[in-house]
């Protein structure tokens, strides 16, 4: 045990910028189901496959350009940019408009005939499984590479020990700091949106008493739709984001991170943008840790067991306001 903490302490920089760096995609995924359940209170399982649509659309993009994983010469930097741009704009496209398909096709027509909630959830389950095998019909269940000249142009190092902090000496590339910076921005960007804007004050309100939010005129199929829409679009940035940082994606792989990000949600407190934040960033910190202290076979098991010992003492989550009650 002695031997696994010192061993632990030497890689603790390495690990913390590695588990800030997942724990932020993650939290892009949680947003989308945080926002559903805010509103609706229930479980959009299917939002897992949203992203998976996402990261798809992205990749091809990028291979009807020409830009596949073969690429052998790494173009401008002003061209990647504009790559990553392209790549973002498709994956929010696909991913947003897979999200209003869902909530088009699988829930509205239930909210109509009032169903039962558990039949929400056995939808969800069966849209996820149906998307997934579609996009595995589509590459024929083969795995599918990631242009390498995304990942070549931004592993740039930074050493921190340049400006005095010495613990450890770790690396960190422009493109963790990146991925980062653009899921605090994602996430401010909604939160500003939701607590200072029109259509923001129409979704808080319809979380807060939908039929009262009625009485006073707001459309709550539209502000459904808005919902999903924005859940759909911050899963697009996440699955571009996963796409620079992982060089392969498969049909299966959402699966897992929807778990990891639900987790998230539910640890930060589902319902509540800032605990998909904060939720996000201590899941990726709390696995990478603790792989790095029982092994990588332990990543797992030793994130779920801090959501269920964290839920013992604040079944809330970290930040338990619903998204009605939260506060700007």
């Amino acid at each position: 045990m002695a031997d696994n903490f010192s061993n632990l302490w030497t890689i603790i920089g390495d690990l913390t910028v590695t588990g800030l760096t997942q724990g932020a995609i993650y939290a892009l995924i949680a947003l989308g189901y945080t926002l559903v359940y805010g509103v609706l209170q229930l479980i959009n399982f299917a939002h897992s496959e949203v992203f998976l649509v996402g990261a798809f659309g992205s990749v091809m993009v990028w291979g009807w350009l020409g830009y596949s994983s073969g690429a052998a010469a790494v173009p401008p930097l002003l061209v990647v940019i504009g790559m990553l741009l392209l790549g973002a704009v498709t994956a929010s496209i696909f991913s947003g408009g897979t999200a209003l398909i869902i909530e088009r096709v699988a829930y509205r027509p239930l909210r109509r005939k009032n169903a039962p909630r558990l039949i929400f959830l056995i939808t969800a389950i069966g849209a996820s499984v149906a998307i997934s095998e579609i996009v595995g019909l589509l590459v024929d269940r083969k795995v599918v590479s990631t242009p390498a000249l995304v990942h070549q142009k931004f592993q740039v190092w930074f050493d921190p020990s340049d400006i005095g902090l010495n613990i450890n000496s770790f690396g960190i590339t422009n493109l963790q700091i990146g991925i980062v910076l653009c899921a605090i921005g994602m996430w401010l960007a909604l939160d500003l949106f939701l607590n200072r804007t029109k259509f923001g004050l129409g979704i808080r309100s319809v979380a807060q008493d939908e039929d009262t939010a009625a009485l006073m005129g707001v459309n709550k199929d539209r502000v459904i739709m808005l919902t999903f829409l924005l859940g759909g679009l911050a899963a697009g940035v996440a699955a571009v984001l996963y796409n620079l940082k992982f060089p392969q994606i498969t049909f299966d792989m959402g699966f897992l991170l929807g778990i990891k990000a639900f987790t998230a949600a539910v640890l930060g407190g589902i319902g509540n943008l800032r605990g998909a934040l904060v939720g996000g960033l201590v899941l990726g910190l709390v696995e990478n840790w603790g792989a790095g202290f029982f092994g990588n076979d332990w990543m797992n098991v030793t994130a779920f067991v801090v959501l269920v010992v964290v839920l013992m003492f604040r079944p809330t989550g970290i930040l338990g306001d619903s998204l009605g009650k939260a506060r700007a």
